[in-house]
Protein backbone atom coordinates (compact mmCIF):
# COMPACT_ATOMS: atom_id res chain seq x y z
CA UNK A 1 0.00 0.00 0.00
CA UNK A 2 1.57 3.35 -1.08
CA UNK A 3 1.67 6.38 1.61
CA UNK A 4 -1.34 8.56 1.38
CA UNK A 5 1.19 11.53 0.96
CA UNK A 6 2.83 10.34 -2.23
CA UNK A 7 -0.36 9.53 -4.04
CA UNK A 8 -1.48 13.54 -2.72
CA UNK A 9 1.32 14.64 -4.40
CA UNK A 10 2.31 12.58 -7.14
CA UNK A 11 -0.98 11.53 -9.01
CA UNK A 12 0.94 11.35 -12.34
CA UNK A 13 3.61 9.07 -11.04
CA UNK A 14 0.77 6.71 -9.28
CA UNK A 15 -0.55 6.74 -12.72
CA UNK A 16 2.42 5.96 -15.02
CA UNK A 17 3.00 3.07 -13.04
CA UNK A 18 -0.16 1.50 -13.40
CA UNK A 19 0.48 1.82 -17.09
CA UNK A 20 3.98 0.11 -16.55
CA UNK A 21 2.08 -2.74 -14.81
CA UNK A 22 -0.25 -2.86 -17.62
CA UNK A 23 -3.11 -2.59 -15.23
CA UNK A 24 -5.28 0.60 -16.69
CA UNK A 25 -8.94 -0.60 -15.29
CA UNK A 26 -6.79 0.95 -12.21
CA UNK A 27 -6.14 4.06 -13.26
CA UNK A 28 -9.73 5.61 -12.34
CA UNK A 29 -8.97 4.70 -8.67
CA UNK A 30 -5.99 7.25 -8.32
CA UNK A 31 -8.86 9.55 -8.86
CA UNK A 32 -11.22 8.31 -6.72
CA UNK A 33 -8.91 7.97 -3.81
CA UNK A 34 -8.20 11.83 -4.27
CA UNK A 35 -11.17 13.06 -4.15
CA UNK A 36 -12.49 10.41 -1.30
CA UNK A 37 -9.51 11.15 0.39
CA UNK A 38 -10.18 15.46 0.13
CA UNK A 39 -13.85 14.84 1.46
CA UNK A 40 -12.36 12.98 4.52
CA UNK A 41 -10.09 15.51 5.50
CA UNK A 42 -12.86 18.27 5.14
CA UNK A 43 -14.91 15.59 7.25
CA UNK A 44 -12.14 15.56 10.16
CA UNK A 45 -11.94 19.14 9.95
CA UNK A 46 -15.49 19.21 10.06
CA UNK A 47 -15.89 16.97 13.20
CA UNK A 48 -12.49 19.11 14.70
CA UNK A 49 -14.41 22.01 14.81
CA UNK A 50 -17.68 20.95 15.95
CA UNK A 51 -15.55 19.32 19.12
CA UNK A 52 -13.77 22.38 19.71
CA UNK A 53 -17.25 24.21 19.37
CA UNK A 54 -18.89 21.76 22.02
CA UNK A 55 -15.89 22.74 24.56
CA UNK A 56 -16.42 26.39 24.13
CA UNK A 57 -20.62 26.18 24.77
CA UNK A 58 -19.85 23.52 27.73
CA UNK A 59 -17.93 25.92 29.58
CA UNK A 60 -20.52 28.94 28.96
CA UNK A 61 -22.70 26.78 30.24
CA UNK A 62 -20.89 26.33 33.38
CA UNK A 63 -21.16 30.43 33.43
CA UNK A 64 -24.13 30.91 32.84
CA UNK A 65 -25.33 28.33 35.71
CA UNK A 66 -23.09 30.44 37.82
CA UNK A 67 -25.17 33.27 37.29
CA UNK A 68 -28.11 31.40 37.97
CA UNK A 69 -29.41 32.05 33.92
CA UNK A 70 -30.58 28.60 33.94
CA UNK A 71 -33.11 29.34 31.02
CA UNK A 72 -30.12 30.38 28.48
CA UNK A 73 -28.02 27.51 29.99
CA UNK A 74 -30.58 24.93 29.01
CA UNK A 75 -31.16 26.31 25.77
CA UNK A 76 -27.08 26.27 25.13
CA UNK A 77 -27.44 22.63 26.26
CA UNK A 78 -29.86 21.74 23.65
CA UNK A 79 -27.11 23.36 20.90
CA UNK A 80 -24.49 21.09 22.21
CA UNK A 81 -27.35 17.88 22.13
CA UNK A 82 -27.81 19.26 18.27
CA UNK A 83 -24.07 19.20 17.94
CA UNK A 84 -23.67 15.76 19.16
CA UNK A 85 -25.87 14.09 16.85
CA UNK A 86 -24.07 16.38 13.65
CA UNK A 87 -20.64 14.92 15.43
CA UNK A 88 -21.80 11.61 15.51
CA UNK A 89 -23.12 11.65 11.97
CA UNK A 90 -19.83 13.53 10.88
CA UNK A 91 -17.57 11.18 12.63
CA UNK A 92 -19.29 8.19 10.80
CA UNK A 93 -18.80 9.59 7.42
CA UNK A 94 -15.07 10.11 8.44
CA UNK A 95 -15.08 6.15 9.57
CA UNK A 96 -16.97 5.27 5.91
CA UNK A 97 -14.82 7.40 3.69
CA UNK A 98 -11.33 6.26 5.53
CA UNK A 99 -12.52 2.56 4.60
CA UNK A 100 -13.45 3.63 0.90
CA UNK A 101 -10.04 4.91 0.69
CA UNK A 102 -8.22 1.73 2.43
CA UNK A 103 -10.15 -0.09 -0.37
CA UNK A 104 -9.06 1.71 -3.26
CA UNK A 105 -5.37 2.06 -2.01
CA UNK A 106 -5.22 -1.64 -1.21
CA UNK A 107 -5.53 -2.68 -4.80
CA UNK A 108 -3.62 0.67 -6.29
CA UNK A 109 0.11 -1.49 -6.83
CA UNK A 110 3.36 -0.33 -5.21
CA UNK A 111 5.72 1.72 -7.46
CA UNK A 112 8.17 -0.58 -9.14
CA UNK A 113 11.55 -0.49 -8.76
CA UNK A 114 13.34 1.86 -11.71
CA UNK A 115 15.32 -1.18 -13.31
CA UNK A 116 12.48 -3.66 -13.63
CA UNK A 117 12.15 -4.56 -16.91
CA UNK A 118 8.86 -3.46 -18.60
CA UNK A 119 6.57 -6.40 -19.85
CA UNK A 120 2.75 -7.67 -19.92
CA UNK A 121 3.71 -10.97 -18.43
CA UNK A 122 6.30 -13.54 -17.76
CA UNK A 123 7.15 -13.71 -21.34
CA UNK A 124 8.52 -10.83 -21.59
CA UNK A 125 10.57 -11.64 -18.13
CA UNK A 126 14.56 -11.09 -18.71
CA UNK A 127 17.15 -14.01 -18.43
CA UNK A 128 20.14 -12.43 -15.93
CA UNK A 129 22.49 -15.28 -15.78
CA UNK A 130 23.08 -18.90 -16.00
CA UNK A 131 24.66 -20.89 -12.96
CA UNK A 132 26.19 -24.29 -14.18
CA UNK A 133 26.65 -26.08 -17.68
CA UNK A 134 22.85 -27.64 -18.62
CA UNK A 135 23.70 -31.11 -19.93
CA UNK A 136 21.38 -33.21 -21.68
CA UNK A 137 22.00 -37.14 -21.46
CA UNK A 138 22.75 -39.22 -24.09
CA UNK A 139 20.32 -41.75 -21.74
CA UNK A 140 16.48 -41.03 -21.80
CA UNK A 141 15.87 -38.97 -18.47
CA UNK A 142 11.80 -40.53 -18.01
CA UNK A 143 8.99 -38.05 -16.75
CA UNK A 144 9.45 -37.09 -12.97
CA UNK A 145 6.54 -39.32 -11.80
CA UNK A 146 8.28 -42.62 -13.77
CA UNK A 147 11.23 -42.15 -12.15
CA UNK A 148 9.51 -41.63 -8.62
CA UNK A 149 7.81 -45.19 -9.53
CA UNK A 150 10.46 -47.36 -9.91
CA UNK A 151 11.95 -45.93 -6.98
CA UNK A 152 8.61 -47.25 -5.33
CA UNK A 153 8.81 -43.11 -3.88
CA UNK A 154 5.14 -42.30 -4.88
CA UNK A 155 1.69 -43.32 -4.95
CA UNK A 156 -0.52 -41.03 -6.72
CA UNK A 157 -3.87 -43.17 -7.21
CA UNK A 158 -3.88 -43.82 -3.34
CA UNK A 159 -3.83 -40.02 -2.50
CA UNK A 160 -6.48 -39.55 -5.37
CA UNK A 161 -8.91 -41.78 -3.29
CA UNK A 162 -7.78 -40.07 0.05
CA UNK A 163 -7.62 -36.07 -1.38
CA UNK A 164 -8.19 -36.01 -4.91
CA UNK A 165 -5.91 -34.80 -7.60
CA UNK A 166 -2.76 -32.62 -6.23
CA UNK A 167 -2.46 -34.90 -3.38
CA UNK A 168 0.16 -37.44 -2.93
CA UNK A 169 1.96 -40.32 -1.10
CA UNK A 170 5.30 -39.84 -1.05
CA UNK A 171 7.35 -43.65 0.06
CA UNK A 172 10.95 -45.45 0.61
CA UNK A 173 13.86 -43.23 -0.20
CA UNK A 174 11.69 -40.88 -2.24
CA UNK A 175 10.14 -39.54 1.41
CA UNK A 176 13.51 -39.96 2.54
CA UNK A 177 15.36 -37.47 0.09
CA UNK A 178 12.35 -34.87 0.67
CA UNK A 179 13.07 -34.75 4.06
CA UNK A 180 17.04 -34.47 3.43
CA UNK A 181 16.85 -31.80 0.97
CA UNK A 182 14.68 -29.72 3.54
CA UNK A 183 16.97 -30.62 6.70
CA UNK A 184 20.14 -29.61 4.47
CA UNK A 185 18.31 -26.16 3.34
CA UNK A 186 17.51 -25.59 7.09
CA UNK A 187 21.65 -26.32 8.02
CA UNK A 188 22.43 -24.04 5.05
CA UNK A 189 20.48 -20.90 5.79
CA UNK A 190 21.55 -21.34 9.53
CA UNK A 191 25.10 -21.42 8.43
CA UNK A 192 24.46 -18.19 6.92
CA UNK A 193 23.39 -16.66 9.50
CA UNK A 194 19.85 -17.10 9.63
CA UNK A 195 17.56 -17.55 12.57
CA UNK A 196 15.57 -21.14 12.09
CA UNK A 197 11.80 -20.59 12.72
CA UNK A 198 8.84 -22.57 12.78
CA UNK A 199 5.87 -20.72 12.45
CA UNK A 200 1.79 -20.88 13.25
CA UNK A 201 0.41 -22.58 9.91
CA UNK A 202 -2.82 -20.33 10.12
CA UNK A 203 -3.08 -16.70 10.43
CA UNK A 204 -5.86 -13.94 10.61
CA UNK A 205 -7.72 -12.60 7.48
CA UNK A 206 -5.46 -9.07 8.47
CA UNK A 207 -2.79 -10.68 8.20
CA UNK A 208 -3.22 -11.91 5.12
CA UNK A 209 -4.33 -9.03 3.41
CA UNK A 210 -1.66 -7.40 4.98
CA UNK A 211 0.99 -9.72 3.08
CA UNK A 212 -0.67 -10.21 0.15
CA UNK A 213 -2.93 -8.63 -2.80
CA UNK A 214 -6.71 -9.38 -2.84
CA UNK A 215 -6.43 -11.04 -6.27
CA UNK A 216 -3.32 -13.65 -4.89
CA UNK A 217 -5.61 -14.30 -1.84
CA UNK A 218 -8.47 -15.54 -3.87
CA UNK A 219 -6.55 -17.89 -6.16
CA UNK A 220 -4.46 -19.29 -3.22
CA UNK A 221 -5.98 -19.38 0.40
CA UNK A 222 -7.90 -22.14 2.16
CA UNK A 223 -10.33 -20.16 5.07
CA UNK A 224 -10.93 -22.37 7.98
CA UNK A 225 -14.75 -22.64 7.57
CA UNK A 226 -16.28 -20.18 10.69
CA UNK A 227 -13.23 -18.72 11.82
CA UNK A 228 -11.33 -15.73 10.93
CA UNK A 229 -8.28 -18.38 10.24
CA UNK A 230 -6.36 -19.08 6.50
CA UNK A 231 -4.11 -21.98 5.92
CA UNK A 232 -0.88 -20.42 4.92
CA UNK A 233 0.46 -20.64 1.13
CA UNK A 234 4.08 -19.75 2.47
CA UNK A 235 5.56 -19.22 5.98
CA UNK A 236 6.17 -15.33 4.74
CA UNK A 237 2.58 -14.84 5.43
CA UNK A 238 3.38 -15.46 9.48
CA UNK A 239 6.76 -15.20 9.39
CA UNK A 240 6.21 -11.67 8.00
CA UNK A 241 3.14 -10.86 10.06
CA UNK A 242 5.19 -11.85 13.53
CA UNK A 243 6.37 -8.02 13.07
CA UNK A 244 2.24 -7.10 13.03
CA UNK A 245 1.88 -3.63 15.25
CA UNK A 246 5.55 -3.73 16.11
CA UNK A 247 8.28 -0.73 16.75
CA UNK A 248 11.78 -1.95 16.15
CA UNK A 249 14.78 -0.34 17.16
CA UNK A 250 17.49 -0.36 14.40
CA UNK A 251 19.66 -1.89 16.29
CA UNK A 252 17.65 -4.86 16.32
CA UNK A 253 17.73 -4.58 12.39
CA UNK A 254 18.33 -6.67 10.24
CA UNK A 255 16.02 -9.66 11.34
CA UNK A 256 17.01 -12.60 9.17
CA UNK A 257 15.09 -15.21 9.66
CA UNK A 258 14.69 -19.06 7.86
CA UNK A 259 11.65 -20.89 8.68
CA UNK A 260 10.28 -24.33 7.26
CA UNK A 261 6.20 -24.96 6.78
CA UNK A 262 3.93 -27.08 5.12
CA UNK A 263 1.89 -24.80 2.53
CA UNK A 264 -1.14 -25.12 1.25
CA UNK A 265 -3.13 -23.69 -2.38
CA UNK A 266 -6.13 -23.60 -4.42
CA UNK A 267 -3.77 -23.24 -7.37
CA UNK A 268 -6.64 -21.36 -9.07
CA UNK A 269 -6.40 -20.97 -12.16
CA UNK A 270 -3.76 -23.95 -12.75
CA UNK A 271 -5.58 -25.21 -15.70
CA UNK A 272 -6.10 -28.14 -13.96
CA UNK A 273 -4.20 -29.82 -11.25
CA UNK A 274 -1.64 -32.40 -12.84
CA UNK A 275 -2.98 -35.92 -12.18
CA UNK A 276 0.08 -37.15 -12.73
CA UNK A 277 2.73 -35.30 -11.26
CA UNK A 278 3.62 -32.95 -8.42
CA UNK A 279 5.06 -29.85 -10.24
CA UNK A 280 1.35 -28.50 -9.05
CA UNK A 281 -0.33 -29.12 -6.33
CA UNK A 282 -2.50 -27.91 -3.45
CA UNK A 283 0.07 -29.14 -0.43
CA UNK A 284 3.85 -29.33 -0.14
CA UNK A 285 6.49 -28.71 2.37
CA UNK A 286 9.21 -25.23 1.92
CA UNK A 287 12.00 -23.90 3.71
CA UNK A 288 11.55 -20.10 2.93
CA UNK A 289 13.78 -16.95 4.24
CA UNK A 290 12.79 -13.61 5.27
CA UNK A 291 13.99 -10.06 5.55
CA UNK A 292 13.37 -7.21 7.79
CA UNK A 293 15.42 -4.39 7.42
CA UNK A 294 15.88 -0.33 6.77
CA UNK A 295 14.95 1.20 3.43
CA UNK A 296 18.42 1.74 2.43
CA UNK A 297 19.54 -1.82 2.96
CA UNK A 298 17.11 -3.58 1.26
CA UNK A 299 18.67 -3.86 -2.39
CA UNK A 300 21.78 -5.42 -0.55
CA UNK A 301 19.15 -7.96 1.00
CA UNK A 302 17.93 -8.23 -1.96
CA UNK A 303 21.03 -9.87 -3.88
CA UNK A 304 21.63 -11.67 -0.48
CA UNK A 305 18.66 -13.58 -0.91
CA UNK A 306 18.37 -14.77 -4.29
CA UNK A 307 22.73 -15.73 -4.69
CA UNK A 308 21.67 -17.80 -1.45
CA UNK A 309 19.35 -20.11 -3.69
CA UNK A 310 21.82 -19.89 -6.53
CA UNK A 311 24.39 -21.08 -4.20
CA UNK A 312 22.18 -23.65 -2.53
CA UNK A 313 20.77 -25.85 -5.97
CA UNK A 314 24.29 -25.60 -7.46
CA UNK A 315 25.66 -27.76 -3.75
CA UNK A 316 23.27 -29.92 -5.13
CA UNK A 317 24.76 -30.06 -9.29
CA UNK A 318 21.71 -28.80 -10.23
CA UNK A 319 22.15 -25.67 -12.83
CA UNK A 320 20.09 -22.65 -12.64
CA UNK A 321 19.44 -19.54 -14.15
CA UNK A 322 18.01 -16.56 -12.53
CA UNK A 323 14.94 -14.16 -14.74
CA UNK A 324 14.28 -10.76 -14.01
CA UNK A 325 9.89 -10.44 -13.41
CA UNK A 326 8.84 -8.07 -15.97
CA UNK A 327 6.68 -5.11 -14.59
CA UNK A 328 3.69 -7.07 -15.54
CA UNK A 329 4.08 -9.96 -14.06
CA UNK A 330 5.25 -8.45 -10.74
CA UNK A 331 2.44 -9.18 -7.85
CA UNK A 332 1.22 -5.35 -6.40
CA UNK A 333 2.72 -5.08 -3.60
CA UNK A 334 6.23 -6.48 -5.03
CA UNK A 335 8.94 -3.58 -5.67
CA UNK A 336 11.14 -6.02 -7.65
CA UNK A 337 11.40 -9.71 -8.36
CA UNK A 338 13.67 -12.39 -9.47
CA UNK A 339 12.62 -15.69 -10.43
CA UNK A 340 14.92 -18.74 -9.78
CA UNK A 341 14.65 -21.33 -12.57
CA UNK A 342 16.25 -24.92 -12.79
CA UNK A 343 17.75 -26.79 -15.67
CA UNK A 344 15.20 -29.80 -16.34
CA UNK A 345 17.13 -32.47 -19.12
CA UNK A 346 14.26 -34.32 -19.96
CA UNK A 347 12.15 -30.87 -20.88
CA UNK A 348 15.71 -29.43 -22.32
CA UNK A 349 14.29 -25.53 -20.71
CA UNK A 350 14.26 -24.20 -17.06
CA UNK A 351 11.66 -24.21 -14.37
CA UNK A 352 10.53 -22.11 -11.63
CA UNK A 353 11.70 -23.36 -8.02
CA UNK A 354 11.70 -20.26 -6.67
CA UNK A 355 10.90 -16.45 -6.07
CA UNK A 356 13.11 -13.42 -4.37
CA UNK A 357 11.09 -10.20 -3.73
CA UNK A 358 11.64 -7.09 -2.27
CA UNK A 359 8.37 -5.35 -1.11
CA UNK A 360 9.46 -1.99 0.27
CA UNK A 361 7.36 -0.66 2.36
CA UNK A 362 4.28 -2.07 1.17
CA UNK A 363 3.83 -4.96 3.66
CA UNK A 364 5.12 -2.68 6.67
CA UNK A 365 2.92 -0.23 5.78
CA UNK A 366 -0.24 -2.45 6.18
CA UNK A 367 0.86 -4.48 8.73
CA UNK A 368 2.12 -0.86 11.02
CA UNK A 369 5.67 -2.56 10.83
CA UNK A 370 7.39 0.87 11.98
CA UNK A 371 11.62 1.24 13.32
CA UNK A 372 12.31 4.16 15.62
CA UNK A 373 15.18 5.51 14.04
CA UNK A 374 18.21 7.17 16.37
CA UNK A 375 16.21 10.79 16.19
CA UNK A 376 13.02 9.23 18.02
CA UNK A 377 11.32 9.49 14.27
CA UNK A 378 9.42 6.36 13.12
CA UNK A 379 9.62 5.12 9.64
CA UNK A 380 8.21 1.79 7.82
CA UNK A 381 10.25 -0.77 7.57
CA UNK A 382 11.38 -2.68 4.26
CA UNK A 383 10.59 -6.49 3.89
CA UNK A 384 11.71 -9.15 1.59
CA UNK A 385 11.15 -12.71 0.73
CA UNK A 386 12.86 -15.61 -0.91
CA UNK A 387 12.27 -19.62 -1.40
CA UNK A 388 15.30 -21.57 -0.04
CA UNK A 389 13.75 -24.59 -1.57
CA UNK A 390 10.55 -25.97 -2.09
CA UNK A 391 10.29 -29.85 -3.00
CA UNK A 392 8.62 -31.70 -3.87
CA UNK A 393 8.54 -29.32 -7.31
CA UNK A 394 12.72 -29.21 -6.65
CA UNK A 395 12.25 -33.21 -6.56
CA UNK A 396 11.70 -32.88 -10.34
CA UNK A 397 14.91 -30.99 -11.09
CA UNK A 398 16.88 -32.92 -8.47
CA UNK A 399 15.83 -36.38 -9.25
CA UNK A 400 16.08 -35.32 -13.44
CA UNK A 401 19.74 -33.44 -13.14
CA UNK A 402 20.76 -36.66 -11.02
CA UNK A 403 19.91 -39.44 -12.95
CA UNK A 404 22.63 -42.32 -14.12
CA UNK A 405 21.84 -44.05 -17.00
CA UNK A 406 21.24 -47.12 -14.84
CA UNK A 407 18.06 -46.08 -13.44
CA UNK A 408 20.03 -44.97 -10.23
CA UNK A 409 19.98 -41.60 -8.73
CA UNK A 410 23.11 -40.17 -7.31
CA UNK A 411 23.22 -38.22 -4.01
CA UNK A 412 25.65 -34.82 -4.23
CA UNK A 413 28.00 -34.88 -1.60
CA UNK A 414 26.67 -32.21 0.65
CA UNK A 415 23.16 -34.22 0.95
CA UNK A 416 24.76 -37.89 1.62
CA UNK A 417 24.95 -37.06 5.53
CA UNK A 418 21.08 -36.48 5.98
CA UNK A 419 20.28 -39.69 3.76
CA UNK A 420 22.16 -42.00 5.99
CA UNK A 421 25.70 -41.54 3.93
CA UNK A 422 23.84 -43.25 0.78
CA UNK A 423 25.62 -42.43 -2.80
CA UNK A 424 22.80 -43.68 -4.54
CA UNK A 425 19.01 -44.63 -3.92
CA UNK A 426 17.45 -47.27 -6.73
Amino acid sequence: MLDMNFVRNNPEIVKENIKKKFQDQKLPLVDEVLELDKQYRAAIQKADGLRNQRKVISKQIGGLMAKGLKDEAEEMKQKVNAMADELAATEKLEEELQEEVRKRMLVIPNIIDPTVPIGKDDSENVEVQRYGEPVVPEYEVPYHVDIMERLSGIDLDSARKTSGNGFYYLMGDVARLHSAILSYARDFMIDRGFTYCIPPYMIHGNVVTGVMSFAEMENMMYKIEGEDLYLIGTSEHSMIGKFIDTILTENQLPQTLTSYSPCFRKEVGAHGIEERGVYRIHQFEKQEMIVVCKPEESPDWFNKLWQNSVDFFRTLDIPVRTLECCSGDLADLKVKSIDVEAWSPRQQKYFEVGSCSNLGDAQARRLQIRVKGEDGKKYFAHTLNNTVVAPPRMLIAFLENNLQADGRVRIPEALRMYMGGKEYIG
